[in-house]
């Protein structure tokens, strides 16, 4: 590489040895004058991300503060009684898990030595990420996840726990209690304790808001415990809450070392210097490389098999906070940024080919961790004739990383590279914060609220929508027991003849399934198939 390229990588390449991080943006083409365009819009963004901090309402539309931050440094909680509540939640979850590890808690038939955690989109991906990264054939309890209201996949579930039930304590986070795929899932685990002979609630812990319909169900069925989720904690910022602490403590990780890299992390980025602040320097880069309208997708591509679930965990972090139609004054700009990735160096034969030579769409981050596995390692290729000399398996990964880089950047791509010293529990709290902080600024650069989700919540209001259909045409056909229709015919017959294509599907569904007893006849086409009892 030249040497101005050289001389850029240290004029642009930073280390924070307090969390063991090093960021590069030398691969990122923006100029002096840019930065100094952008540092008035940072002393804003930096100024809301510490009244954030500090406890004002972060979240208009439901009046609610955002507080993450005071889940690793409870010091900075607004009052005394959040930092009470905080401190004693996680005495509670280090006290339970070592109750459980101890077998002074037991299942009803003898100790506990596996976990099942029943959640859905933050109340999962955090959790799933820590458990890969971290876990060990060590672990004191072995992880299992329903994160879905897919049939297939709880049984799949249940199969893996096939006669170990009676071992298994089950996990249950939801804030509302509503959640209807975590509700399904939580049905689904209880059935299958009953069919096992076992008392569910024998084997159940609660992670939810107080006074949710979790909660009121857990202490009316006196499951084992209940664990606090707060209106201030949103489940894409909620890994270091109860949320995820608690199952990392029941696995048996490190939960102390997994929040202090996050409160260190927390430190640096709270930082109010563009470029010396690594947080900053992330929003900075894609403000640049989407021309600050999402213009660029961010591909994540970490070279360690531990991150491969950091670009799912990512997916929601980012394009949950700010996919947004619009901006705090109403004005329709349609923000966000497209996250997707892949671990290297499965990437170099999967979709590298497109990053180097495809549509110039996306900026890449590439994550490296130093540190190839707690021992030595054999060598792979050894040379006395002058050939490439000795290399292990992870000299090969480093090199498949910086190759990769160089191809990319030959190519016109830019690329961010984060580089650390190895995956521990700190190290991976600290990427958890860098991220969320990073977030949250970019937020105030595009001025959008990155704390709220409606159309989340659209979406949840659409699918009851269709499940009150269903229950209309079910309705119909019980009602007229014997008889055929079309989707055409049905969704005339029950008032809705907008609706027919919904119907239509409703009805493949239920016809490919036992459940409702709903059969389907063929037609001459696909549409003038017909559907009855």
């Amino acid at each position: 590489m030249s040497r101005a390229l050289w001389d850029r990588y240290k004029q642009l390449h930073r280390h924070f040895p307090s969390i063991g991080l090093s960021i590069d943006v030398s691969r990122v083409a923006f100029t002096d004058a840019f930065v100094e365009e952008m540092k008035p819009r940072f002393a804003k963004a930096f100024d809301a991300m510490g009244a954030l901090e500090r406890g004002d309402i972060a979240n208009p539309d439901e009046k609610r503060m955002v507080g993450h931050y005071w889940l690793r440094d409870p010091e900075r909680a607004p009052t005394l009684v959040l930092r009470k509540e905080i401190e004693d939640t996680v005495e509670r979850i280090r006290r339970f898990a070592q109750a459980i590890h101890s077998g002074e808690i037991e299942a009803e038939r003898g100790a506990f030595r596996s976990l099942v955690v029943v959640g859905i989109g933050g109340s999962a991906l955090g959790p799933q990420l820590v458990a890969s990264a971290l876990g060990t054939q060590h672990d004191r309890m072995t992880p299992y996840f329903v994160d879905n209201t897919d049939p297939d996949g709880i049984d799949r579930v249940l199969h893996q726990l096939e006669g170990r039930l009676d071992e298994t304590l089950t996990v249950v986070i939801s804030k509302s209690g509503g959640t209807k795929e975590t509700r399904n899932g939580m049905l689904e685990l209880h059935s299958a304790y009953r069919a096992a002979g076992l008392a569910f609630s024998r084997h159940a812990v609660a992670v939810t808001g107080h006074g949710s319909e979790l909660d009121k169900l857990a202490e009316r069925e006196s499951w084992i415990a209940r664990f606090p989720m707060w209106d201030w904690i949103g489940g894409r910022t909620s890994e270091t809450s109860a949320v995820g602490l608690l199952p990392a403590a029941l696995q048996g990780l490190d939960i102390s070392a997994l929040l202090a890299g996050a409160r260190e992390a927390d430190i640096v980025t709270r930082v109010p210097d563009l470029m010396q602040n690594p947080a900053a320097m992330l929003a900075l880069c894609w403000y640049w490389t989407g021309k600050g309208r999402g213009e660029k997708d961010m591909v994540i591509l970490p070279y360690k098999d531990r991150l491969a679930l950091f670009s799912r965990y990512l997916q929601q972090l980012v394009m949950e906070s700010l996919g947004k139609e619009r901006d705090r004054a109403g004005q329709v700009v349609h923000q966000g940024i497209a996250v997707y990735g892949n671990k290297g160096s499965t990437d170099q034969h999967a979709y590298v080919q497109q990053l180097r030579e495809g549509v110039s769409n996306f900026f890449a981050t590439f994550i490296e961790v130093l540190r190839d596995r707690d021992t030595g390692s054999m060598f792979v290729e050894t040379a006395a004739d002058g050939s490439p000399g000795p290399a292990t398996t992870g000299d090969y990964l480093s090199g498949f990383l910086l190759g990769t880089r160089r191809a990319l950047y030959e190519n016109g791509r830019e690329s961010v590279t984060l580089t650390i010293e190895k995956i521990d529990a700190s190290a991976l709290g600290a990427l958890i914060a860098l991220y969320e902080r990073a977030v949250g600024l970019y937020g105030e650069l595009v001025d959008i609220n990155a704390y709220h989700q409606p159309g989340v919540e659209a979406g949840k209001k659409a699918a009851t929508k269709v499940l009150e259909l269903q229950a209309k045409v079910l309705a119909h056909l019980d009602a007229h027991h014997g008889e055929s229709f079309t989707a055409d015919s049905l969704a005339e017959a029950i008032g809705q003849p907008d609706e027919a294509e919904t119907l239509f599907k409703i009805l493949e569904h239920v016809a490919a399934n036992p459940d409702h007893g709903v059969r389907r006849r063929s037609g001459t086409t696909t549409f003038t198939a017909t559907y009855g009892h």
